[in-house]
């Protein structure tokens, strides 16, 4: 009884928050305060009407596939070697490009900002927080793709190999179909990481702000408040459909290799 009521207790904690922001999105009040003042759709308008919000939603929207996509492949030729071979030092370098989802966004974030800045004298621009982003988003990959690697049956793209295939059409023609729908999953979860993330945006960014980090902005402006919870609702929405999108891949892919779902993100 008292672990229910907790976990009650914690859901509550947790999603609270989140499900106020279509309550006041859709309040007719500049007001961010109960009790609500009526019913109005103008802060979803507003957002259609704001440039500078559009420039950098298609910021953060360049810098996110680019991530996913850098990010997946790296994990991808991580996680086959890691299911595949076999060599020394394997944990210790398994362990050593994880640990970036143990080390502190601030810390990696100042310490990129030293690096690139006081170090190698180098600008900041896109190019610099979608380096950051990849760092921190092929740890996610890696795991999503860990699993996809370790439902397969080696043996599939061994008898390919047996048939006169070479490593790489073995691969191509037989490994990677089947673990698609975990690259699929691992570009998603990347995908929505690098676009919701602020910390390394906010130290890294240019002349051209993400989205997060135009957001940020727009809280030293109390009338903007409304619009801000039009905003995160939009994305919580949009987070939910990719993530469920993910796991739906997942599941498929684990399906397909024949092997034993043992847990996921839903």
């Amino acid at each position: 009884m008292s672990l229910r009521v907790y976990v009650i207790a914690y859901l509550i904690f947790l999603y609270a928050p989140i499900a106020l922001l279509p309550v006041f999105a859709f309040n007719d009040g500049t007001i961010i305060a109960f009790p609500l003042s009526g019913f109005t759709t103008q802060w979803f308008t507003e957002l259609t009407q704001n440039a500078a919000l559009h420039a950098a939603v298609r910021n953060s929207l360049v810098i996110a596939a680019c991530t996913a996509v850098f990010a997946t492949i790296l994990g991808l030729c991580a996680a086959r070697a890691g299911a595949m071979s076999d060599f020394r030092g394997k944990k210790g370098i398994t362990g050593f490009i994880m640990l970036p989802l143990v080390l502190p966004e601030i810390i990696v974030a100042v310490s990129l900002l030293v690096v690139l800045r006081q170090v190698l004298g180098l600008s900041l621009g896109n190019w610099t927080i979608i380096m950051a982003h990849v760092l921190i988003c092929t740890p996610f990959s890696i795991a999503i793709l860990n699993g996809a690697f370790a439902a397969l049956d080696p043996a599939m793209e061994e008898a390919a190999l047996d048939l006169g295939e070479s490593r790489w059409s073995a691969f191509r023609l037989v490994t990677l179909p089947l673990v698609m729908p975990g690259i699929v999953s691992s570009m998603l979860i990347a995908f929505t990481i690098s676009l919701d993330e602020f910390i390394i945006a906010f130290f890294l960014t240019g002349a051209n702000p993400t989205m997060p980090v135009y957001i940020w902005g727009l809280l030293r402006f109390p009338s903007s408040l409304p619009v801000i919870m039009a905003l995160g609702t939009i994305l919580v929405a949009l987070s939910i459909l990719l993530l469920t999108i993910a796991e739906i891949f997942r599941r498929r892919g684990v399906r397909r290799a024949g092997g034993t779902d043992t847990g996921g993100f839903l």
